[in-house]
């Protein structure tokens, strides 16, 4: 006996922990995106939204089957019901309501009020369905019409408007869908009739405006989601528009500067020479014609830039490849910075390494890499300092390193590094104009080789970058 109530009772927590599962699964769990989080808060808008709409509509079908039930069955019956689903209504309108007017807008504080909808129309699906079935009783075994034409009705009403949740549609189907197949099965049940009885058809005819029901509401239900899922596109496609936007926003703001500051230091140089006496003042003229000569190559970087992320975009960007061996190309990106770092009291050391490592690149868009990588070291180093250049193998990978001891990077603005038009703000770094194209190229063109580029930074103590290749890319000798 004690093992029988045993197994009974293991038996229980079986049954009982299996229905738990399903009845979570309902819910979404707490690993949800920022998307999917707005979305159910949406469904559940709507869906509170709709129903407080439909309030006075539901009120009118209550009493309406009220006054049928009391004048034709039983008045105080009627008069039950129709009190017990004005009192689920009401909950269930006090919980949407809350979701209507919430203040707190967390997912957590969403999952809870998804709960109490669910709840709140659990209860509500079963006032009707008590209602339906005592109506069901005190037809008799008959044709039923009354009730089950309620109970359709019900089952409309959920499928055109709670197709929002689909948890809340899904318990009221389960609901009415129940109690569809039960109301006739019960009379086939009782009365033991012949597969030649009407019972039979009503059970028949039930089962088919069952699946009338279930048609309409997977038909709502997906069209409610195709309505979202272009919402979001609509969203998503906004979302671009405003980064487009801000891009070009920023590339007028950008360039208009960079043009504006050497145009106007070529002009006035300009002007100033055409005023001067050249054999007087050779020392003037000569400084003159350098700070046109700077400017002029500034506007001319500016121009190369641009034209680079133009054709990067149009994936019309062209590479010639060919071995090149990384120590010689160090050598040559060192000494060709060489003369912008002297202007800065920097220094850049080159370590050479101890064989020689040949990757297959575009030599000229290799050394581009490399001098805007040692031009933005040398920009961010503070005055005196030094700058590491360098060529490894890492695990067969060829590795390019530019290490700065200069300002460092944020690391709130590690994200910012390798977009366009944009520079990180630091309010100890050098007064030092730019495009924020430079590091936008770096990246395109090391994606275009295969390779990777990432940095390392602390605040205060400079910034490694470096471009690892893969290993097919190597071809070391001895």
């Amino acid at each position: 006996m004690i093992d029988g109530k045993k197994g009974t009772y293991n038996w229980m927590r079986v049954w009982a922990f299996r229905w738990s599962r399903r009845f979570r699964t309902m819910f979404p769990s707490a690993r949800i995106s920022v998307e999917e989080a707005r979305r159910l808060k949406k469904q559940m808008h709507d869906f509170s939204s709709g129903g407080l709409a439909l309030f006075w509509q539901r009120q009118g079908i209550y009493a309406g089957a009220a006054i049928l039930c009391g004048f034709y069955y039983s008045i105080p019956i009627a008069v039950l019901c129709y009190l017990l689903c004005q009192a689920t209504d009401l909950f269930d309108s006090f919980i949407s309501l809350r979701v209507i007017n919430r203040k707190d807008h967390s997912f957590r504080h969403s999952i809870a009020l998804l709960k109490w909808l669910f709840f709140s129309n659990t209860l509500s699906s079963l006032a009707v369905a008590v209602f339906t079935l005592l109506i069901a009783k005190l037809e008799g075994p008959t044709e039923h019409f009354s009730s089950l034409f309620f109970l359709f009705a019900a089952g409309l009403f959920a499928a055109v408007n709670n197709h929002q949740l689909p948890q809340v549609l899904a318990v009221r189907l389960v609901i009415y869908g129940g109690l569809f197949i039960f109301i006739p099965g019960a009379d086939i049940w009782n009365e033991h009739t012949s597969y030649q009885s009407t019972a039979w058809l009503h059970f028949a005819t039930a089962l088919f405006v069952l699946y009338f029901v279930l048609e309409c509401s997977v038909i709502f239900l997906r069209l409610y989601q195709k309505g979202l899922d272009q919402l979001d596109e609509l969203r998503a496609e906004r979302d671009r528009a405003q980064e487009s936007y801000e891009v070009k926003s920023q590339f007028v703001s950008v360039v208009s500067h960079e043009l504006r500051t050497p145009l106007t230091s070529i002009n006035g140089s300009l002007t100033l020479l055409r005023e001067t006496d050249l054999v007087k003042n050779p020392d003037s003229a000569a400084r003159m014609l350098d700070i046109a000569h700077k400017n002029s190559q500034r506007l001319s970087k500016l121009i190369n830039d641009l034209l680079d992320i133009q054709k990067m975009e149009a994936h019309k960007m062209t590479y010639f490849f060919s071995a090149i061996d990384l120590g010689e190309l160090i050598e040559e990106a060192a000494q060709s910075v060489a003369p912008y770092a002297d202007q800065f009291e920097t220094v850049i050391r080159v370590a050479s390494p101890k064989r020689p490592i040949t990757i297959r690149a575009d030599h000229e868009r290799m050394m581009q890499v490399l001098d805007n990588l040692l031009s933005n070291a040398v920009k961010f180093s503070h005055r005196g300092s030094y700058i590491e250049l360098s060529a490894s193998l890492d695990d067969d990978h060829p590795v390019l390193t530019v290490r700065d001891f200069g300002i460092g990077i944020p690391d709130d603005a590690r994200d910012l590094v390798f977009e366009k038009f944009s520079q990180v703000d630091n309010s100890d770094r050098r007064d030092f104009d730019g495009t924020g194209l430079g590091l936008s190229i770096v990246r395109q063109i090391v994606d275009d080789h295969d390779a990777e580029i990432d940095f390392e930074s602390a605040p205060g103590e400079g910034t490694c970058f470096y471009v690892t290749f893969p290993p097919s890319h190597g071809e070391n000798t001895d």
